[in-house]
């Protein structure tokens, strides 16, 4: 009886772990549908900004262009008002793979267009949270 219900508590968890994220398939579908142009670097300057779009991406700003940055992983260091440092090879550059932002390592970097933008923005926020 005991194996039977460590059977059962091992398949819900399992079960449990595997549910996709609804926020992560939204702009994974958005970048397929839009047909993206992913970047291998982009050019940095000390007047870059960006807006959260949830956990696993953001949108860049810089003075010329817009970015969609994806993370490997879900970057929670971005909500904390803990800062940690970038590793980056270069100080006016970011480059897929191998740099961080926030202490998150970027897994792909998307060029955008304004309209990509805002959609994206949308995107992100909760319902009803629009005014």
């Amino acid at each position: 009886m005991r194996r039977i219900m460590f059977l059962v508590m091992i398949a819900l968890l399992a079960a449990c772990a595997s549910q996709p994220e609804p926020e992560r398939e939204a702009v994974q579908d958005f970048v397929a549908v839009r047909n993206l142009t992913e970047l291998d670097q982009i050019r940095t300057d000390t007047s870059d900004s960006w807006q959260e779009v949830n956990e696993y991406y953001l949108i860049y700003k810089t003075r010329r262009a817009k970015y969609l940055v994806e993370f490997v992983r879900a970057c929670w260091e971005l909500q904390e008002q803990r800062v940690v440092a970038d590793k980056r090879w270069d100080a006016r550059t970011i480059r897929p793979r191998f740099d961080t932002l926030r202490g998150c390592r970027i897994g792909k970097i998307y060029s955008l267009t304004d309209a990509d933008a805002i959609e994206l923005k949308e995107l992100g926020e909760t319902p009803g949270s629009r005014n």
